[in-house]
């Protein structure tokens, strides 16, 4: 979630309502989503080449380990597609539309942040190379970050302004001030620790005069969060008169979250201040504006879901509320984070965003050329219901089974209606896919790539999907893939096996260093300062990412036919 303008107004009044912690041997609960964009955002790695994957997996690595140093044990809670309220989704376009925009920015030289596309899978991979405990929640984390961290009595760490509202009993760190690079030691011991401040919700509702931390939820609703957006809302905030306190020379946003919290601190309890709210409204909208200003109030109460079971036991139970009847290992394996939100989305709502990178916005968005892949995809999900309750289901006339997907079209979005491929019977069972043979499963993930077994035989099994996707590729003329750009690819998907050689080397292997020479030499080249962004060789590289990407979630669909690829050092960057 995220609540307009509250972070920057805290962060000013860090002596108020922050305190420093030493922190050291404890568990911390982590918001992974939070963790990697910070760390792909701040640590300077290289954007607009399509991954600067292995740069990020250092940094990755470094994180963690300054943790283990200090004794911190963290758990890394992920989150999950979208719920079936499906409540976000305006938020989630107006995401993309400036992810559009700051993707064109650094297509052309300019600045911007866009993540690459397969970064939470490289990611996720770091955190079982690491052995780190994670998990992937069914929807959105944040109310199951809190009730963990309140369950276990420790510190939450993540950038999400939401956990400002949240009432935890060991606080909150934002990631800004979390100094993981500036480890120190405490004086006369070797016991390190790393220097954080610590979100005290108490000294915020003391300095608005000992408000009542349970008007708190409402606050956020007033202020404007992911979820609500009602232009009644608006018409509220035109009508009271926000009392601001002392002058400032602050912006809008800031004038609201002073001027609501004020307001707010006038009342002893929720009931009193939303009817408060409601009297300022229409007649007509009241009972409707009080219904969804409660819904979203409720966003900020404990979950009903108990991650500690499976960070103890390897299992948890879906919530009613989201479950639509999916077939226990799809719920597993959804947890286990082994298969993607994208998956989780078809799934419940059959519709998915297909996320832009940085390339050619004069030519069709990458993601065009993986389509076939996605179809069957949607003709494995197709047969489960996109929500559940919904009686009428079984009643509808067959009709042609359709998803919606959210693109780029130029530099804005569109939402396009794409159909499943039909697909044999014993395929379209979710229920009992992982019943199928391996040999089944393998011939729908080749045939739907367009290679043949024999092409893949010789192939070292960590590579097997990579190449079976670039003969995918290949045969798309829409790619427009010349020899050199192969030859690129086959050199990105060497970096991992040669890393892997000399951080271990396996006496049988050739002497004389020369694995060590070329990697060191594809580093070099890698590093070459200045190299101009040529658009067209980019947009081919983010086909063959897209193409990637999806053959990756068919491959997990289907139980891993063809090994996993490592995809921590490179692969398809520029």
């Amino acid at each position: 979630m995220g609540i307009r303008g509250l972070m920057s107004f805290v962060e000013d009044h860090i002596n108020e309502f922050f305190t420093d912690l030493k922190l050291r041997d404890t568990k911390i609960i982590i918001d992974g989503y939070a963790l990697f964009h910070r760390l792909c955002f701040s640590s300077n790695l290289e954007l607009r080449y399509g991954g600067d994957y292995d740069s990020f997996t250092d940094v990755v690595e470094k994180f963690f380990e300054s943790l283990f140093a200090c004794k911190i044990c963290p758990y890394v809670v992920l989150d999950g597609g979208c719920d079936i309220s499906d409540k976000k989704l305006n938020t989630l376009k107006d995401r993309a539309r400036e992810k559009i925009q700051m993707a064109h920015s650094l297509s052309v030289g300019g600045g911007g942040y866009v993540c690459p596309l397969l970064i939470r899978e490289v990611f996720i991979q770091v955190l079982i190379k690491l052995r780190v405990r994670f998990v992937q929640c069914f929807s959105e984390a944040d109310r199951d970050i809190m009730t963990l961290a309140n369950h276990w009595n420790c510190p939450v760490l993540s950038s999400d302004s939401d956990f400002c509202i949240f009432d935890l009993k060991s606080g909150f760190c934002p990631l800004n001030s979390f100094q993981w690079r500036n480890m120190n030691t405490i004086k006369g011991t070797r016991d390190c620790y790393i220097p954080a401040k610590c979100f005290s919700l108490d000294a915020l509702c003391c300095h608005f005069g000992n408000m009542n931390k349970v008007l708190l939820p409402l606050f956020a609703v007033l202020c404007g969060n992911d979820h609500v957006n009602l232009p009644v809302v608006e018409t509220f905030l035109s009508k009271v008169c926000l009392p601001l306190g002392a002058p400032s020379s602050k912006g809008r946003r800031h004038h609201r979250v002073l001027g609501l919290l004020n307001w707010l601190s006038r009342f002893a309890d929720p009931t009193e201040a939303l009817d408060n709210v409601l009297k300022h409204l229409p007649r007509k909208s009241r009972g409707t504006v009080k219904k969804l200003l409660c819904g979203s109030m409720g966003e900020y109460l404990q979950s009903q879901g108990r991650l500690q079971d499976f960070f103890q036991h390897g299992t948890y139970a879906c919530p009613d509320t989201w479950n639509p009847g999916l077939p226990p290992w799809v719920l597993a394996a959804l947890a286990r984070g082994q298969l993607s939100p994208f998956i989780s989305d078809a799934l419940v709502l059959r519709r998915t965003i297909l996320h832009t990178q940085v390339e050619n916005m004069q030519r069709p968005n990458a993601h065009r050329i993986s389509l076939p892949i996605r179809q069957v995809i949607y003709g494995l999900l197709v047969n489960t219901p996109p929500h559940p309750g919904n009686v009428a289901w079984d009643a509808l006339p067959p009709q042609p089974p359709a998803f919606s997907e959210v693109e780029r079209i130029n530099k804005n979005i569109k939402t396009s209606i794409v159909g499943a491929v039909e697909l044999p019977k014993d395929h379209s069972d979710l229920s009992k896919l992982t019943e199928l043979s391996l040999a089944r499963r393998q011939i729908l993930l080749l045939e739907t790539l367009k290679v043949k077994q024999s092409i893949l035989d010789p192939i070292p099994a960590a590579l097997k999907l990579p190449i079976a996707v670039s003969c995918y590729w290949v045969q798309h003329t829409e790619a427009k893939a010349k020899l050199h750009h192969l030859q690129a690819l086959l050199l990105g998907m060497l970096m991992g096996p040669l890393h892997a050689m000399i951080i271990s080397p396996d006496e049988e292997a050739p002497q004389g260093g020369g694995a060590e020479m070329l990697y060191e030499e594809l580093q070099r080249v890698k590093a070459q300062p200045g190299l101009r962004l040529d658009l067209d060789t980019a947009h081919v590289f983010c086909q063959w990412q897209c193409c990637l990407q999806m053959g990756l979630y068919l491959n997990q669909l289907l139980s891993t036919p063809l090994p996993e690829p490592d995809l921590t050092r490179d692969h398809g960057s520029l």
